[in-house]
């Protein structure tokens, strides 16, 4: 039942606007019965609600609360934000933190550099697509090839509606990409994420495991990330990357989300 229901969340998330009951069991392939008693559970629990008028559920803000409450609680995003910050600042550009978790990046933190004219500021609710993203790419280069290869086979190689074109469609050209991407450091989307809009990330990893823990990107509009300047902060987003891993051991990390011990940064 707990599979099921995470299920319903999982499809809500996608509606803001809501699903008829009818939707959600055709989707979900399940009988409408059990939709309607799995919802009226969330309903109770105040995850989801339903509209009066047009009798649809959809998700509550209650769930995204929990999630906040926990990062504000473990400190992570208080140990990265400075860093953010402080690349925003120099690039100019939206700097975003995303946080490995089992087969998917999290958007969980970033910081807006550019203050004024045009800005680049997508919904930190979206998934990462990995094959299609310059922070999935750098995660992907990580790991060994056959790892990569079945984390993409199994979302398949397909983008958003709202995406440009991908240079990654298919095994051969994401190796090639991934390939790429470890020779030089750092992966690029050159309008694939979002067309006009290009992004170098990096990948930040742990110094002791050597395991990629999160990534760290820059991504603004075509006209002022060119090519030539991707290259140019490319080295700043790795520096930036190395800093937030020294700051932020994953041992430390995993400790403070497991509730073992507290999260703190040493001075020392």
């Amino acid at each position: 039942m707990i599979e099921r229901v995470l299920d319903i969340l999982t499809l809500l998330a996608d509606y803001p606007q809501g699903l008829p009951i009818s939707e959600v069991a055709r989707r979900l392939d399940l009988p409408k019965s059990a939709v309607h008693r799995l919802l009226s559970i969330l309903v109770r629990r105040g995850l989801a609600v339903q509209d009066e008028y047009s009798q649809r559920y959809r998700m509550t803000v209650k769930l995204a609360a929990i999630g906040f409450r926990f990062l504000a609680a473990s400190g992570i995003t208080d140990i990265c934000q400075p860093s953010l910050d402080r690349l925003a600042a120099r690039t100019g550009e939206l700097v975003r933190l995303a946080l490995v978790e089992d087969d998917a990046l999290i958007w969980i933190a970033k910081a807006q550099g550019s203050l004024s004219g045009l800005r680049y500021d997508p919904d930190m609710g979206q998934p990462v697509v990995l094959h299609a993203t310059s922070t999935g790419k750098a995660w992907l280069a990580t790991l060994d090839d056959a790892q990569a290869v079945a984390l993409v086979k199994a979302r398949g190689f397909v983008v958003p509606s709202r995406f440009g074109r991908p240079v990654v469609r298919d095994e051969a050209s994401l190796l090639a990409e991934l390939a790429l991407t470890r020779e030089r450091g750092y992966g690029t989307s050159i309008e694939e994420g979002e067309p006009g809009t290009c992004a170098v990330g990096c990948a930040i990893v742990d110094p002791q495991s050597r395991r990629a823990i999160g990534t760290v990107s820059v991504a603004g509009p075509v006209a002022r990330l060119p090519p030539e300047r991707i290259a140019a902060i490319a080295p700043d987003v790795q520096a930036t990357a190395a800093e937030i891993a020294d700051l932020w051991p994953s041992r430390k990390v995993m400790e403070a989300m497991m509730g073992i011990t507290p999260l703190k940064v040493s001075n020392g």
